[in-house]
């Protein structure tokens, strides 16, 4: 492989359609898409400044680099792609691309990241920002710690593990999703979904899990959650107490308390959801 080191590159595609580089210790400064249309590049420690710096790319490896907050809109319509002990400060990072594995990685603004892929494996990961991760397709997801709203509208085939998150709206329009050992804190969690699984998870949240199909939750902690399980199809085993639970369409909920129970007959078949509480109040 080419290699290209300790250069400063600016300019208007500085580096378009090259092949097998190996690049280290180079900053991309002014202009845009310095390596627009390249294929099997390695990159280190280097920092980009220029904006959509890898659109159609392939086979791309970055390590310990650094992606300004002028790096914005920087990977789309790329494949094959393994960022490890990287800072990225911009946002709008990827968008239409697949095959992405993220290890040791951290976004300070991740506004709008990671849209429309498919094929992604985030680990160890910490995330700022709103819209992370909509209408994505097939991601494992482990050590994930995230602060912002709105993340993963609209995705698919989720798994995650060991994560922290923080954030209003989460798991919004989802379908197959399954979340362990794991902590989300935001209100109305996972409205419109399907098929979602909860396993050794805690869960805060005022109205969270309504209009849910299929929803699991098992070995589960609710504190400070209220209006519950509106119109969700629901089979909740909940260790501790739930504060208020509202209107569930059907299915069984146990819990070791549950301080108000909305069951309004003209609103939904009560008969059809069963509720089981070890402490009677």
């Amino acid at each position: 492989m080419k290699e290209i080191l300790n250069e400063t590159l600016t300019g208007e595609r500085a580096l378009f359609q090259d092949n097998e580089l190996r690049i280290g210790g180079t900053v991309f400064d002014d202009g845009e898409a310095p390596l627009k249309h390249t294929r099997y590049i390695e990159l280190s420690d280097c920092t980009f400044k220029s904006k959509y710096f890898l659109w159609y790319s392939n086979f791309i490896k970055l390590k310990d680099c650094r992606i300004d907050e002028s790096g914005c809109d920087g990977m789309w319509y790329t494949s094959d792609v393994n960022i490890s002990d990287t800072v990225i400060d911009a946002h709008k990072t990827f968008r239409r691309s697949k095959g992405i594995s993220l290890r040791n990685v951290q976004f300070t603004n991740s506004n709008e990241t990671l849209w429309k892929c498919n094929n992604i494996r985030l680990y160890n990961v910490k995330l700022k920002g709103d819209y992370f991760g909509m209408d994505c397709d097939g991601m494992e997801v482990s050590g994930l710690e995230l602060e912002g709203d709105h993340c993963f509208d609209g995705a698919r085939n989720i798994t995650v593990r060991n994560s922290v998150l923080n954030s209003m709206d989460a798991f919004w329009n989802t379908e197959n999703v399954i979340i362990y050992d794991s902590t989300i804190k935001g209100d109305y969690f996972g409205w419109n979904s399907r098929n979602i699984v909860l396993v050794n998870c805690i869960v805060e949240s005022h109205q969270g899990m309504c209009y849910v199909e299929n929803l699991s939750m098992r070995n589960c902690k609710l504190p400070n959650t209220d209006l519950a399980f509106e119109y969700s199809t629901v089979n909740a085993d909940i260790r501790g107490h739930i504060e208020s639970i509202k209107n569930p369409t059907c299915g069984i909920i146990q819990a070791s308390s549950i301080g108000e129970m909305i069951l309004e007959k003209d609103k939904v078949d009560v008969t059809r959801t069963k509720i089981i509480c070890a402490e009677k109040n």
